[in-house]
């Protein structure tokens, strides 16, 4: 017998997506296809539209100065060379407790932050060095904090998976999984507020909030995810899928490994994008943090990524395939960017060793 709920009543429809901006709408990629980016080619990103992403390859034209080359380049090598620094120290026992770095994820953090504004808000995983390096907290006060010392950037009193400040509008570090997404959609709310209430007609303030893979199973993922699109709130929730949760394999700990689906299903875009390319991050970064900051509502990225180091210092990394590690090295996001750079006449040799 029919019923109300008859499943030819459900069948599927293009999903509108709540956006003000008409001529040019956010096309949610839905071809299937495999997830590794080991086995798939990139996104196509049209800097021509807002978002307008489809399956298949990448033309590269010249996306960026001179000038913000360098930036992105300079950004890039500090957080590498203060990851390795850190860990030089962690050997040297002059470093303790959990340290996790960042080495081979650098695009994520550069290719969001620096097209934030100052008042613009992170909220990041105990992963974090990097992305406060990317928000403009200076390196030695990031370095004493981890070091425990009184001048670092908390005093002393946050350590390595607890970077903040309020200068820099850093929210935290967070060590529990998933714990700094509440926080960033907070924020987010704080921004709306602050416009539509208190009036402050200025107050075009966007957040980030940053986590990995293994988040996207935790409820407050979905809870957060379903309040931003509710209240159109402005945030870009970032995926930083480096593949493994500790040592867990992404591909066996969800039933729907593409993360960035799961944003249509609250009526946000979901994008997936090549997170070992720079210039793909910021492309798309900049479409979503323009929606976010025109009021347009939030957006979920996820960066496809990987980490060169063991989950933390402390792990030897030997649960991943050697292929597999050396695959994405071979994949450097740095040697990469340097590359472009040279390839399109934006930087020479000596411009990028000066740095």
């Amino acid at each position: 017998m029919a019923t109300a709920f008859s499943p030819s009543k459900f069948a599927a429809q293009p999903f509108p997506l709540n956006t003000t901006s008409q001529n040019n709408p956010l096309t949610i990629p839905t071809t299937a296809s495999a997830f590794l980016g080991s086995t798939r080619k990139p996104i196509l990103l049209s800097s021509s539209s807002n978002l307008n992403l489809r399956r298949g390859s990448l033309t590269v034209v010249k996306l960026i100065t001179k000038e913000e080359g360098l930036e992105l380049y300079e950004d890039m090598v500090l957080g590498r060379a203060f990851e390795d620094k850190c860990a030089q120290m962690y050997y040297d026992s002059k470093m303790f407790g959990f340290v996790h770095l960042y080495n081979g994820q650098e695009t994520v953090s550069t290719g969001f932050i620096k097209l934030l504004k100052q008042q613009d808000s992170i909220a990041c995983t105990y992963r974090d060095h990097v992305q406060a390096l990317s928000k403009g907290i200076p390196a030695r006060a990031i370095l004493s904090e981890l070091l425990g010392k009184a001048t670092g950037c908390c005093r002393g009193q946050g350590g390595s998976m607890h970077i903040f400040s309020r200068e820099h509008n850093m929210l935290g570090g967070f060590a529990f999984i998933g714990e700094g997404i509440p926080i960033g959609t907070g924020a987010a709310f704080t921004s709306k507020y602050k416009r539509e209430v208190l009036k402050e007609a200025d107050c075009d303030h966007v957040t980030l909030a940053f986590f990995g893979d293994g988040a996207c199973n935790n409820g407050q993922f979905y809870e957060c995810l379903n309040m931003a699109a509710l209240w159109k709130l402005p945030i870009v929730f970032v995926v930083e899928n480096n593949l493994w949760a500790i040592g867990m394999s992404h591909l066996r700990a969800t039933s729907v490994p593409p993360s960035y689906k799961k944003g249509p299903a609250f009526g946000m875009p979901g994008v997936h994008v090549d997170g070992m390319d720079v210039l793909k991050v910021r492309e798309v970064a900049k479409e979503a943090i323009g929606r976010a900051r025109r009021g347009e509502g939030p957006t979920l990225v996820e960066c496809e990524t990987y980490r060169f180091r063991g989950h933390s210092l402390a792990d030897p990394d030997k649960l991943r395939d050697p292929a597999e590690k050396a695959h994405y090295a071979a994949r450097d996001p740095i040697t990469a960017l340097k590359k472009y750079l040279i390839d399109n006449s934006l930087a020479s040799e000596a411009d990028l060793k000066a740095i």
